[in-house]
């Protein structure tokens, strides 16, 4: 059974939203998957070959083994939110038996995110029906949390934050990694993406009282065992 599986659209948006909570999980001990949506490809620099090094490398900064991270065949900007989608990713879901889900934060200016985060959020709810040509037994995940690896300059509805100031160096060796992506033949604009995220990790780091922080976001009320987990 997985603690947390983590649906990103493309390779590295699960870096960005999260890639220092993935970290942490595994350090805790827990069993993390990533399932990268498509290849990525096209983009200006990358090419498919060039993404799966890239990807390789984040995966191993972050401290996933390569059979922690699966990667689906949906068309790099061209998702489409429709019941095909719907039955591969609760397939997934009922194979693997994830205790959370994790997908990106709606509404975002980019139509894959939202049509993976649709697809993602109906197949939490196919996967624990009966009578229906899927693979495995059924299974509910008990919550859907959402990351944040927007398009939109806003973060206007986080729920909780997770301090993650001790893997944070990890997140950051993950995304350098993807030098297609963030750093190549982007001149003085080169890494800007990595440090916006220093920038706003460490702003939330502030709302809690810690050097870095990743925010997210759930539409269901979250519980707490004790006071003693609050930081």
């Amino acid at each position: 059974m997985t603690d947390a599986m983590i649906f990103a659209p493309h390779p590295d948006d699960a870096e960005l939203g999260m890639g220092a909570t993935i970290a942490l999980l595994i350090e805790q001990g827990m069993h993390v998957m990533v399932v990268d949506m498509s290849n990525g490809e096209p983009t200006p620099y990358g090419a498919p070959e060039i993404r799966a090094k890239e990807t390789a490398a984040a995966t191993q900064a972050l401290g996933l083994k390569p059979d922690q991270r699966l990667q689906l065949d949906f068309p790099n900007r061209t998702f489409v939110h429709n019941i095909e989608g719907r039955y591969k990713i609760a397939g997934l879901i009922r194979t693997h038996k994830p205790r959370w889900i994790f997908a990106p934060y709606i509404p975002d200016a980019h139509p894959d995110h939202v049509a993976a985060t649709r697809m993602i959020e109906d197949a939490r709810f196919d996967s624990k029906l009966t009578r229906i040509d899927l693979p495995g037994q059924p299974h509910y995940p008990e919550r859907v949390i959402y990351y944040f690896a927007t398009h939109l300059r806003v973060h206007t509805a986080v729920t909780f934050c997770l301090d993650v100031s001790s893997v944070y160096h990890r997140k950051v060796k993950s995304l350098e990694a993807y030098q297609s992506q963030f750093y190549l033949n982007r001149g003085e604009q080169a890494g800007a993406v990595v440090e916006m995220l220093k920038i706003r990790d460490s702003y939330f780091g502030t709302r809690i009282g810690r050097p870095y922080a990743e925010p997210f976001f759930l539409h269901e009320i979250p519980g707490l065992g004790s006071l003693r987990d609050l930081v």
